[in-house]
């Protein structure tokens, strides 16, 4: 008999293990925001979903729950009241974006229950925030193009490849037999290269700006030679997209939690004095977050380096 699953917090990868998975059961779920849930009930069909209202409603009828929340301390806070249940033989698969010692804090806590625990991020060009162990932006998420990292016991990851390749992502990145924060590990690494990314971005623009080539050759250059998530973030900052949008993609103080667990995990391993291009973006990102605030996004940091060399913060009136 298939498992009964849960999905808790954000909704994009939840979608399609309903679309995807082949579930005979209802997939659980839940959400702090309750209208949320409801809404991704909605459209995937009340036979296909069980809205509940709280963690412990859909945890105790689960055999696998997903989670992707938004910082560590959430996670854990929910790891918590899912504890207050019996969990022995439920797997714990966390999707979010998480310091790697607080996912190994998570599988000896669960473990120690009687519970399986992975970690699963996903890896790929970030352009927005479904803010999991794995790579990808929303749209990605919506179109199963994501990349999972699946991290933990071999018996446990076993359970879960199912639910990756073909259906929440493209392709799996096995680390089973590891520790499950060997997954955030890959995932924090990686999300170093989407902050740098867009510092680089963000300054050849402002050259070509500045210099007389003018941004929309470079931009020309850019999605010729690095089409995909260089060309993605490129449009978005010409667009204005970067100042214009209510709603960000990847909102900053996720991006910048990234960033401090990043410089955490390289002041830990010795490797602080070769991060300056990190400590770079971290700075710029703080600035969008004074800049703009809550509508700051990855690509905001595209109006700090203008303001760096002298232009408005704004590309456009």
């Amino acid at each position: 008999m298939a498992p009964q699953l849960a999905w808790i917090g954000l909704g994009n990868m939840g979608r399609n293990l309903v679309e995807k998975g082949n579930l005979d059961k209802p997939l659980i779920l839940f959400n702090r925001t309750k209208a949320r849930s409801e809404d991704l009930a909605s459209k995937l069909g009340s036979s296909k979903t069980k809205v509940v209202d709280t963690i412990n409603d859909a945890v105790k009828p689960s055999d696998i729950v997903f989670m992707c929340l938004g910082d560590d301390a959430a996670v854990n806070a929910a790891v918590d009241k899912m504890l207050e249940e019996d969990v022995k033989g439920k797997l714990i698969v966390d999707c979010s974006t998480v310091h790697p010692e607080t996912t190994n804090a998570l599988e000896k806590k669960i473990t120690e229950k009687g519970g399986e625990f992975v970690g699963m991020p996903e890896v790929l060009p970030q352009d927005g925030p479904d803010n999991i162990p794995v790579f990808g932006a929303p749209a990605m998420a919506d179109n199963g193009q994501l990349v999972c990292v699946t991290a933990g016991s071999k018996a446990s990851c076993d359970k879960v490849v199912p639910y990756t390749t073909g259906v929440m992502g493209r392709t799996n990145i096995d680390y089973s037999g590891q520790p499950a924060g060997n997954a955030t590990l890959m995932k924090v690494i990686g999300n170093t290269f989407i902050l740098n990314m867009v510092s680089q971005l963000s300054e050849g623009h402002v050259l070509a700006e500045k210099s007389g080539l003018g941004v929309d050759n470079l931009h020309t250059f850019v999605s010729t030679m690095f089409p995909g998530p260089y060309t993605a973030y490129s449009q978005r900052m010409l667009a204005g997209d970067y100042y214009q949008r209510e709603e960000p993609l990847f909102h900053i103080d996720l991006a910048r939690k990234d960033a401090r667990h990043a410089m955490s995990l390289a002041e830990s391993s010795g490797a602080k004095e070769s991060m300056k291009m990190l400590g770079l973006a971290q700075g710029r990102l703080d600035k969008v977050k004074s800049e703009i605030g809550d509508r700051g996004d990855i690509p905001s940091v595209y109006g700090v380096v203008r303001k760096e060399s002298g232009l408005d913060f704004k590309n456009k009136d």
